[in-house]
């Protein structure tokens, strides 16, 4: 989904490099767009893990239900996940050259 988005993204990115834009300003605007949208996924998820404990707390052996050092360690790791996943394309994106960006638009 996220690739998609940034295929959209790509004619917006491409004026802003070729007017100018600095590689840190590229690269904030689609970091801010994936930090967006990893905070509506954690709290989705978040609330249908919360609804669900309750189903699987015969399979969570030591653990209760609501475990909040689990539950903080997952968004953790997950988060984490989708910063650097959102970093390496807004990366890319910002050290595009401007002809050759114009050339393939």
């Amino acid at each position: 989904m996220y690739t998609r988005k940034l295929v959209l993204m790509l004619s917006s990115v491409l004026c802003a490099v070729v007017l100018g834009a600095p590689p840190a300003r590229v690269q904030r605007q689609f970091i801010a767009e994936g930090v967006r949208l990893v905070g509506i996924g954690v709290a989705i998820g978040l609330v249908l893990a919360i609804a669900s404990s309750r189903v699987l707390v015969r399979v969570l052996f030591g653990l209760s239900p609501l475990d909040p050092l689990t539950f903080a360690g997952v968004v953790a790791l997950l988060a984490t996940i989708a910063i650097t996943a959102c970093w390496l394309p807004a990366r890319r994106a910002a050290n595009v050259d401007p002809m050759e960006a114009l050339r393939y638009e």
